[in-house]
């Protein structure tokens, strides 16, 4: 009988703001308000030229560690989601224990794209309830996705930007209705075409004329979310064994206000019971949901004994969303 909490969390966002106003000026007068109408972007992150996906994940990471005070080498594992790693091999997650000085963690990364650190949870918290040789796991969602950009393509290079969000999953030890109650994980992979970075891989190696680009090839059915999220909720909570309407706070995949609007209205739940970061430093992709849950922190948005709920979907189109009932002070 254990289970897994959030102990802590922290996040790390680039101090490089790209506010709409560059938008207007290499897309076109009126850019940025049509960004801001659409998906309530008005500024994006993004790192320096000397950084990479992992200095992120361990910025974030160092936060979360301090505030749960403890030190690296309290980390049995380390499970790094992210779509824009360091290389395609070896794990970004390798990079990041040899950075923090984690030696006795194990490593591996999870690409679920932006769904990635939902799953991540899911995973961790599997761990820890199915062996008890593991206490403490460290999960990260991290995006380094300016790296990918194509600076003629306003589609992309308007939304996505950089960050990591992380969190702290340990282990507590008997029956107990704290922490991790339960989630799902889903995918449509009949999408797995649509969005993406088509290049780089064994399918397509990088070199030559091959650039690496993230890309919408075609679009997503534009109801997709309105109607896949509540279901998603839905079945968490059911196995989770809790009601939706006792959720104090929903956390998002942060790539468009104005879905998460929809959500919630047709959910019939007030704007009062989310929280979004996406209007100040961009989509940050598997780096969002843990980002803006640990902003939500930081900001009193939680407190011990809240039900939390977390959903997402990305590239794939990948999807999960679980419960946690909030044990940190």
């Amino acid at each position: 009988m254990r289970n897994a909490i959030i102990r802590s969390t922290g996040a790390y966002v680039p101090e490089t703001s790209i506010p709409n106003s560059e938008m207007d000026k290499r897309f076109g007068e009126g850019t940025g308000a049509k960004v801001v109408e659409k998906t309530g972007i008005r500024a994006r992150r993004h790192m320096r030229a000397d950084q990479t996906t992992s200095d992120l994940v361990v910025e974030a990471a160092r936060e979360a560690l301090t505030r749960a005070k403890l030190t690296a080498a309290d980390l049995d594992l380390i499970l790094v989601a992210t779509d824009t790693p360091d290389q395609p091999s070896p794990a970004t997650a390798s990079v990041v224990q040899h950075k923090l000085g984690a030696s006795k963690a194990g490593t591996f990364d999870l690409n679920s794209a932006c769904a990635g650190f939902v799953a991540g949870l899911d995973v961790a918290a599997k761990f820890i309830q199915a062996d008890s040789t593991y206490q403490h796991i460290l999960v990260v969602g991290a995006y380094g996705m300016s790296r990918f950009l194509d600076w003629t393509d306003k589609t992309t290079a308007t939304l996505f930007a950089d960050g990591a969000g992380a969190a702290i999953i340990s282990a507590v030890e008997g029956p107990t209705r704290l922490g991790y109650l339960g989630g799902v994980l889903g995918a449509d992979g009949s999408f797995h075409d649509a969005l993406g970075i088509y290049s780089g891989g064994a399918s397509k190696p990088a070199g030559g004329d091959v650039h690496q680009y993230v890309k919408f090839v075609r679009r997503f059915p534009p109801t997709f979310n309105v109607e896949r999220w509540p279901m998603l909720l839905k079945s968490a909570a059911d196995k989770a064994g809790e009601k939706l309407d006792d959720v104090d706070l929903f956390i998002f995949t942060q790539l468009n206000l104005r879905i998460i609007e929809a959500v919630m209205q047709v959910m019939k739940y007030p704007m009062t019971k989310t929280h979004y970061t996406m209007e100040e430093w961009g989509y940050l992709g598997s780096g969002a949901i843990p980002s803006t849950l640990h902003d939500a922190v930081l900001k009193g948005r939680v407190k011990k004994g809240d039900l939390v709920a977390l959903c997402a979907s990305g590239g794939g189109i990948s999807m999960g969303a679980s419960l946690f009932r909030w044990t940190a002070d």
